[in-house]
């Protein structure tokens, strides 16, 4: 009977390893990309004046309210896309807060003119040192952040009304019901 090496088996089995390791990857959802920050705190709020108005802080993540945080740049063409989804999410309440990522101010206060302005506030991270503490790929980029500013889902690419309805929609609605629970023990631990 012959002997089979085990230096013999050994290409073959590394090769059916590596096979199967990109087969797995190749069949994975390429629109997901992983975030090191959902489930945590959001990072800090590094952002110079954008226009008129003051950018929002650190303080305005953590104020009890579920809001959008929503990277984009007048150079991206996704961003022009979601702009009208981003002012129907605006007009019907929700608050959106805008990073204006990697951008002449200029260019992107043209861009707002153009195509919409759905922030409550908003300021720009020109350098791009606030989105690689977000762990931004690209824009656009929009998390949702509860009260507490932890963040409970990062979305990357444009904000469609089917992004909206399955996928935005429903995180928003599972954090405010989360405040709302969370909410009545705070305060009877208060009262204690």
């Amino acid at each position: 009977m012959a002997r089979i090496s085990a230096l013999a088996i050994l290409p073959p089995v590394i090769f059916a390893a590596l096979a199967a390791m990109f087969y797995i990857s190749m069949h994975r959802d390429q629109n997901i990309l992983p975030s090191m920050i959902v489930g945590k705190e959001a990072p800090p709020v590094i952002l110079t004046k954008l226009g008129d108005s003051a950018p929002f802080t650190d303080a305005t993540l953590r104020n009890g309210k579920v809001k959008l945080v929503n990277y984009f740049a007048s150079w991206c063409a996704p961003c022009r896309a979601e702009t009208p989804t981003l002012d129907k999410i605006a007009a019907s309440g929700v608050t959106i807060y805008g990073v204006n990522y990697k951008d002449k101010p200029a260019d992107a206060l043209g861009f707002l003119a153009r195509y919409g302005m759905p922030y409550t506030a908003m300021g720009a991270d020109a350098q791009g040192q606030m989105a690689l503490n977000w762990g931004v790929y690209g824009v656009p980029e929009t998390y949702v952040i509860d009260g507490r500013g932890k963040v409970l889902l990062r979305f990357p690419g444009p904000v469609t009304e089917s992004v909206w309805h399955q996928t935005i929609e429903p995180a928003l609605a599972r954090a405010k019901a989360d405040g709302k629970a969370a909410a009545p023990v705070a305060a009877a631990a208060a009262t204690n």
